[in-house]
């Protein structure tokens, strides 16, 4: 081996696959792809089907064993390739399944994308547009109690520019 390569398994991955530290994740990651695209298990396509439709989306090779493969942890060797290519048709950059920060910032994105399916989420929000600041702040404490009484996890605000940091989303400098 050479650069020092880590093989062993992360203190902070209790249990978890030994390994080369880029890939640990990776089959983590290409699950939460795949539920956030097929939220619903009962309709979510097998891996012949789902490499079938990522053949057909972007013209990339990729059999559904080898999917099966790369989801389980069976395999780690993925290709570049095959890497922009399941980037690609998951709508997301190469570097979600290589790097933390892009990895957490896509997951927080896909959380949001997800709840927006739901109508009354997005009815939610349209109708909150354009409420003051203080009426946003009163919403956001009536949810958050509503989570609490029917004992949901609590979500983490979204920080930065459009999130949900402060009432305004411009932040705490904004206007």
């Amino acid at each position: 081996m050479d650069g020092g390569e880590q093989t062993t398994t992360d203190p902070a991955e209790p249990g978890g696959p030994p390994g080369r530290p880029l890939l640990r994740k990776f089959d983590q990651r290409l699950k939460e792809l795949i539920s956030a695209l097929y939220p619903d298990e009962r309709k979510r396509p097998g891996y012949a089907r789902l490499a079938a439709e990522i053949r057909d989306a972007t013209g990339g090779a990729i059999s559904g064993t080898y999917l099966w493969e790369l989801a389980t942890g069976k395999k780690r060797n993925v290709t570049l390739e095959q890497l922009d290519v399941l980037a690609e048709f998951f709508g997301v950059p190469p570097e979600f399944f290589l790097n933390e920060e892009v990895a957490e910032r896509v997951n927080a994105q896909l959380k949001l994308a997800t709840a927006l399916r739901d109508a009354r989420v997005r009815n939610l929000a349209l109708r909150a547009d354009g409420l003051s600041p203080a009426s946003l702040d009163a919403l956001l404490s009536m949810v958050n109690e509503a989570r609490k009484l029917q004992q949901l996890s609590a979500v983490e605000d979204c920080e930065g520019p459009g999130g949900v940091g402060s009432a305004t989303g411009a932040g705490d400098d904004g206007p």
